[in-house]
């Protein structure tokens, strides 16, 4: 028997069974059998005495006594088998409500036996339904926690029941040593003091006691993440050996003039590390790749535009990507404005560009008049052709799909430096595991002189207050934004309540000009709409979340985000950046329901709480899961059958550290101790994590 062989080999599966079990399972193979982990144990090895039985007992238990009565109750929706056990202690109901009269003769009646089941409590008695039932006392008492595993109704009825994978992996494992091989050296076990691969299989299936399932548990975490860090390390020393990228060596002209002459205000600390991480890169033949996380107002465009200013000097041209044209203009408008002072050419690309803009713009990047080309995935067209592209900026990468970024690198022979940027906060654990193969800066400081945005939570008997709160902000000369969701799902009725909404705010505010943005509108109006609100003329905008993105506004001081319980706490957060970008205080009001779930609550009182947004990054995966954050569900890239990326940083960081150390030391793995582990990887694992060999 080998890892590889079909489980409809194994005794008690079969072939119909071994073909529900992979539809219903995923469960092809032994390995695949080896590693279906238990969700639980059932401890066996203890007798409880009815008399001694708490209310609250939620774990399955083991009685010892006699069943002294069996009748079958006839009740209006059918009939149902009910028996009365008994020990020295007292006495509990028994009850079947399916059965066959098979079962009901096989009962033993007035016999000790023992019975295994979750007791329930109601009217002052307890009783057992549907007990597992056992005559022999070597049997019952098992020495070991006994697993169970995940299952379905659908599976049940076909007779696969938790039972048969308990005695087809107890079989199974008899059979181990054949079939399981050491793949960590043991400097590495006796350092993280891990036990071995073998008994780990034994004990997390069937451990005598929660030390020996805790063993198992932690070798075989650790082993998931060293292995998927080992994935991105070898990519990582394959990028900084073998990815040739042009280096550049001048801090010049455009760089320095514009820094003495045109910077608008100085740079916080933290711009500054990163610039000097991002300029010791790209000093070297080897290509940047460089992800960049800021907060949404920290200053990560300023950081790309000297970075793209390093680019001219050294006689390349850069480009900048961004997921929509909104953020794609926002990011034109700051840059041009930045450099208006200056004779550099930049310009802007998108799916809306006129023909005859196009035709200068493919011009000009051809023959190299063209330094900075911003703009969407317009960017990728076989006809967007660089003289020379030295440097790749993408805005939140998430959004592009790894065929997309992979055309933007083709651009040049020699692949341009690649500065991913992003004002999604990404939590530690997920850029430690997902982003191993860049190195991450991180601008962690606001520019000097802005406010802390605070955060309030009112509900629909506060509105006449939260409107007399925004007129008097407005008096002071301030503008205000009103949010309301837009769901595909729902797009239909939350239309509705946002031109509700915008009649609601114009019937209230009427000596004031409201504009409207939402996604359904035309870009000319939708521009057109903005830039009212952007120069004052309009005091309030109502709209959708197309503004999460894009909009600066330092003016605007007031945020309203209506049904704020609807959005996701990335998207609140996003939202609540708009504001606080001035000088002036700034509010982020939710706005909710009086109902809330649990889920909501949290999310609420997150956002009230703090403007940290790696503490809500971390708080937004405990709640959606690391699979939705990344926008990577889909390739399975989070599919650990152990690890938990919001329970183990610990080990994930102990892993990271690991391998760094390992490949330090042994880059090519070509060490003797290190041969087992480089063979199970090249097995096991190249390939698994193609997806992101695009950074």
């Amino acid at each position: 028997m080998a890892l590889e062989t079909s489980i409809e080999f194994l005794k008690g599966i079969g072939t119909e069974r071994a073909k529900l079990i992979r539809n219903v399972l995923g469960i092809s193979t032994v390995e695949d059998l080896l590693t279906f982990y238990p969700i639980r144990y059932i401890d066996k090895s203890k007798i409880h005495k009815i008399g001694n039985i708490a209310k609250d007992t939620e774990t399955d238990i083991q009685l010892k006594g006699k069943i002294t009565d069996i009748q079958e109750v006839v009740y209006e929706k059918g009939k149902r088998l009910s028996a009365k056990f008994r020990d020295e202690t007292g006495t509990m109901d028994l009850v079947w409500f399916r059965y066959t009269n098979w079962m009901k003769e096989a009962i033993p009646l007035n016999q000790e036996i023992f019975i295994f089941g979750k007791v329930n409590f109601f009217n002052g008695n307890f009783s057992m339904p549907h007990p597992e039932i056992e005559v022999d006392e070597k049997k019952a008492l098992q020495g070991t926690l006994l697993p169970v595993y995940p299952g379905s109704e659908k599976l049940t009825k076909r007779g696969i029941t938790n039972k048969l994978f308990q005695t087809v992996i107890f079989n199974l494992l008899k059979d181990l040593p054949n079939l399981i091989q050491e793949n960590l050296p043991d400097y590495l076990m006796k350092s993280m003091k891990l036990i071995g691969r073998l008994n780990s299989f034994y004990f997390i299936h069937f451990p005598k006691d929660l030390k020996q399932f805790d063993e198992a548990n932690r070798r075989l975490k650790f082993e998931e993440a060293f292995f998927f860090q080992l994935g991105y390390g070898l990519k990582k020393l394959h990028q900084k050996t073998k990815s040739f990228g042009n280096p550049f060596p001048i801090v010049g002209e455009y760089f320095t003039n514009f820094y003495e002459n045109n910077l608008p205000f100085e740079l916080t600390n933290a711009q500054k590390r990163v610039l000097k991480e991002i300029r010791i890169d790209m000093k070297r033949s080897t290509q940047m790749n460089r992800l960049l996380q800021g907060d949404v107002g920290s200053g990560k465009t300023m950081v790309a535009l000297l970075t793209m200013l390093i680019a001219m000097d050294n006689g390349f041209q850069s480009c900048l990507m961004a997921p929509t044209e909104i953020l794609a203009q926002q990011h034109f408008n700051s840059i041009k404005e930045l450099l208006q002072n200056t004779n550099i050419n930049v310009r802007l690309l998108t799916g809306s560009s006129k023909t005859a803009e196009r035709k200068i713009i493919h011009e000009e990047l051809e023959n190299g008049q063209l330094s900075i080309l911003i703009g969407t995935h317009a960017l990728l067209e076989d006809k967007v052709k660089f003289q020379n592209l030295g440097l790749a900026i993408i805005d939140e990468q998430h959004r592009f799909g790894v065929a997309q970024r992979a055309k933007l690198w083709a651009k040049n022979n020699i692949p341009p430096h690649i500065l991913v940027m992003t004002a999604t906060p990404i939590p530690r654990t997920l850029a430690m595991s997902f982003y191993s193969d860049l190195d991450v800066s991180v601008i962690d400081e606001m520019p000097v002189g802005r406010k802390p945005i605070i955060t309030a939570h009112r509900r629909e008997k506060d509105r006449l207050s939260v409107y007399n709160f925004c007129r008097e902000e407005i008096e002071k000369g301030r503008q205000i934004y009103f949010v309301y969701p837009l769901i595909e799902e729902s797009e239909t009725l939350d239309y509705k309540n946002l031109m509700e909404g915008l009649e609601s705010v114009m019937n209230f505010f009427k000596s004031y000009n409201v504009t409207m943005v939402h996604g359904r509108m035309k870009p000319a109006e939708k521009d057109a709409n903005m830039q009212y609100f952007a120069s004052g003329q309009a005091q309030i905008m109502v709209a959708t979340t197309v503004i999460e993105v894009g909009v600066n506004v330092p003016n605007a001081s007031v945020m309203v985000i209506e049904s704020s319980e609807r959005f996701g706490l990335s998207q609140l957060h996003q939202l609540r950046g708009r504001v606080g970008r001035g000088a002036e205080q700034s509010y982020c009001i939710l706005m909710t329901g009086d109902k809330l779930s649990k889920e909501s609550r949290t999310r609420i009182k997150t956002m009230v709480a703090t403007t940290d947004g790696f503490k809500i990054s971390e708080v937004d995966m405990e709640l959606r899961g690391p699979g939705d954050i990344l926008g990577t569900q889909q390739s399975g890239v989070v599919d650990f059958k152990k690890l938990s990326l919001i329970e183990d940083s610990a080990i994930i960081k102990a892993s990271k550290l690991a391998v760094e150390k390992i490949l330090e030391q042994d880059a090519l793995l070509t060490r003797p101790d290190n041969q087992m582990m480089k063979q199970y990887y090249i097995k096991q694992y190249k390939g698994k994590n193609k997806w992101s060999q695009i950074s």
